[in-house]
Parts: C-alpha cells; structure tokens; sequence
C-alpha cells in the first residue's frame, strides 16, 4: 500500500495535490511519502515481534537526509556500505550502536572513522578485510565487533545484477569455508566475533530462498557455538521485493517473511537484525515529469518526457518496469493508445519502455512513474549536463524540498580549469 491516490480526479501525495507540487518545484521531481515509509518500517516491526530485533533500513535504497532523520525518529537502525553513507547516518541521527556497515570494499580509513565515531557492527566480507580490520582496531586500542557474512549458494531467483547469495557472487565467504575463517578471527586480537551475517540478493518474490538460507545459517551457528564461538546476533539481510508491476501476483508480505525467520532462526536465542531498504522506500515515492512531445514515428508513437534515464536509471540498467500512470485520472473505459516511453538524452538506451498501453496524453500533461522512491534518486548522474532533480517529502496537507535542484552555474563551477589553458 502506498499514500498516492486519486482525490477528484487528481494524484495527490497523501494530501498535497501532485501539481501543485509540480508548480512550485518544476519538473522532474521525485516525491516521498512520510506516511508510506512510516507504515512500511512498522510492519516489519511488527512482523517480527516476540524476537529481540533492529529493524537496519538500507541507506543505499535511498539516502535524503529527511528521509534518514524520519527512519532514526521511528527507532530503526541503518545498514550502510560506505564512508559516505556512515557520515549520513550520523548526520541524521542514528547513534553509532544502531549502525550496521557492510560492503566489500571497506577501506582501512572507513573502519577507523566508523571504530571513532561509534559502530554496531561490520559486516565482514573476506579475510583480508578482517585482518585489515583487526590491525585498525589494534591501532586504537579497541575491538571492532564484526560478524562474518556466509555465501549459502542459494539461488534468490532474481535479477543477476542483483543477485548476491550464489558462490559466482562477489559477496561473503563460502559457507562451506566458515568454521575454518571464524577459528582466524577468534585469533586475531582487534576483533570480536558477535554472529553471522547473510544476504542472498534483492527484489525476491518468494520466500523459499530466504528459508534455505536461513536454514543453512541456523546449522552454521549450531555449529560454530559447538566450536566455542558466542554466536548471539544474527543478520538476515534484506531483499524482501515489491510489486511494480499492479497486475502480477503481489510479493510475500514482511509477515509472511518474519514467519520465515522465526520458524527457521528463533529458536537459537539469538538477536535478529533485517535490512530493508526497497520495501521500505521503493512504493513510497513517485517520479513526476512532464511531457514535452507526442511524436509520431514509422510504426510507433513515442511519449518524449522531460526525465531521463539519468534522473532514473532503471529501467536502461536492469529493463525494470514501472507503472506510468497519468496525474490527471482518465476517464473510465477510455482508448488506450500504445507508447514508448523516452526522455531527452541523447542514448537509445534512454528509454523508460516499449508499447506501453497509456491513456491519451499531450504536451504540458503531467506523468507519474510509480515505485521510484528507492534506487531512483540515488543512482542518478548528471549526464548530459542535466542538473540533479529535486527531491519533495510530503507530510499530511504539508510539502518541503528536502533537496533542490542545482543551478547550472553551480555545476559548471565545480570543474576547474588549469593555469596552463588559462593564459
């Protein structure tokens, strides 16, 4: 469920008239709604109650700083995979003990700034990182709490570029080589081994992979307490999917997943932390753009918009679908006429879709690309020399642009030109 409907024949944002928002702020625009990223977090919450849990929202999904600060006043953790992103985190809010970092490229100086400012957890990747991270700890004084995340070979049945738990993948250890890599880190002095960390991948629709997983986690850590390890926190990860296309089959709601994890994990005792991000963010955020053109080719119609694939990678990146549909609802039973959906720049590739059924449009008629608030705004670029759209939180009858656009001065001016072309 998400908090953008029709009111009168006019998309609104919970209650904010959609153009409206676009008179103000101008097109693209991607807009969130608190409410639908409020409701989301609870019902993972929920879903899991009667475990001790942290609900650690996935920064990378989308990383506005209100929409941080909103997540850290609800009481989630965050699960970041950066320098960067730690910074945010802490900017808006999140202490240090409810921040997760995972990745598998820490650098030395992003375990030392995260060991500074205060860390729940790392998530480990390889050994390296974890003698890496064991000789920065030593260096402060201190022990870095890590878990160590296993790669169970189990196929999460979703897109390869997203797709993390296969042992073709680059993330985590074989599973198969963990008692041998969690005997090393017991050894090494800057660590301390506090469970077992996993993620198969993203935008699942079906829970069996999540239950092979976790089955396979919850044999690991009988295993390794028999070793003498104090296996007391257990990362599940995230991947839960959406629905972006309205038409297909709903994916499992996060109770029918908290089901998962209590049937295969909650027996061991063990602390539980998930990192959502896409259920979270992904349905509580629209795109906005306006249509420039209505231009007719040899043996199709193309919707020529003012976003691009530079404003929403998706779709040229992954072939992902979004629903487009019209702010201005279309009269029942109207002719629908078949579209491609492209913006301005100048690739093919700049393409949102092919043959799309949409109502009849026109120039100056405005769009909405439904379940872009995650992997949209933070994956944009400034190709073609297109500035960065602005970014709108909505609250009840109240809007704010919690990021605005950049001028182009602002952009040309962050470029340099050297002494020696000057003169």
């Amino acid at each position: 469920m998400d908090h953008f409907l029709y009111q009168n024949g006019i998309l609104h944002a919970e209650d904010v008239p959609v153009p409206d928002i676009a008179a103000e702020v101008g097109t693209p625009f991607y807009v969130y709604s608190s409410a639908t990223l409020e409701r989301h977090y609870k019902l993972f919450d929920e879903a899991l109650e009667g475990l001790d849990h942290l609900i650690c929202y996935a920064m990378k999904a989308n990383s506005n700083q209100a929409v941080l600060s909103l997540m850290a006043r609800l009481g989630s953790g965050v699960d970041v995979v950066s320098g960067g992103e730690y910074r945010r985190a802490i900017a808006a809010g999140f202490p240090g003990d409810r921040i997760v970092f995972s990745g598998v490229g820490k650098t030395r100086a992003e375990m030392m700034l995260a060991l500074q400012g205060g860390i729940r957890q790392f998530n480990v990747e390889s050994e390296p990182e974890m003698r890496a991270l064991s000789g920065v700890a030593q260096s402060l004084g201190t022990r870095a709490p890590i878990t160590i995340r296993v790669n169970p070979d189990v196929d999460a049945k979703t897109h390869e570029k997203i797709a993390t738990g296969k042992a073709e993948n680059k993330f985590g250890i074989p599973i198969s080589r963990a008692r041998d890599v969690y005997g090393e880190a017991a050894m090494l002095p800057g660590l301390d081994v506090v469970g077992i960390d996993v993620h198969i991948g993203s935008q699942l629709t079906d829970l069996e992979p999540f239950e092979q997983a976790y089955t396979k986690v919850a044999d690991l850590a009988r295993i390794l307490r028999e070793d003498g390890h104090d296996i007391r926190r257990l990362d599940l990860g995230g991947g839960l999917g959406i629905p972006y296309e309205r038409s297909n089959d709903a994916p499992p709601l996060p109770v029918e997943y908290g089901e998962v994890i209590k049937r295969t994990v909650g027996d061991l005792g063990c602390e539980v932390e998930i990192e959502p991000g896409r259920l979270i963010a992904g349905n509580a955020g629209l795109l906005v753009s306006d249509v420039i053109y209505v231009k007719s080719g040899e043996d199709r119609d193309f919707l020529i918009l003012d976003a691009a694939m530079n404003d929403l990678i998706r779709p040229a990146m992954y072939g992902a679908y979004h629903d487009i549909v019209p702010i201005v609802e279309a009269p029942a039973g109207v002719a629908l006429t078949p579209f491609d959906v492209v913006g301005p720049v100048c690739e093919t590739g700049d393409t949102f879709t092919k043959g799309r059924s949409l109502p009849p449009l026109e120039a100056g008629d405005l769009v909405a690309f439904r379940s872009a608030g995650a992997y949209g705004a933070v994956m944009a670029s400034e190709y073609n020399s297109r500035p960065l759209i602005p970014e709108v939180l909505v609250h009840g009858h109240q809007f704010a642009v919690i990021r605005r656009r950049p001028t182009f001065d602002e952009m040309i001016n962050r470029d340099t030109i050297p002494e020696w072309l000057e003169s």
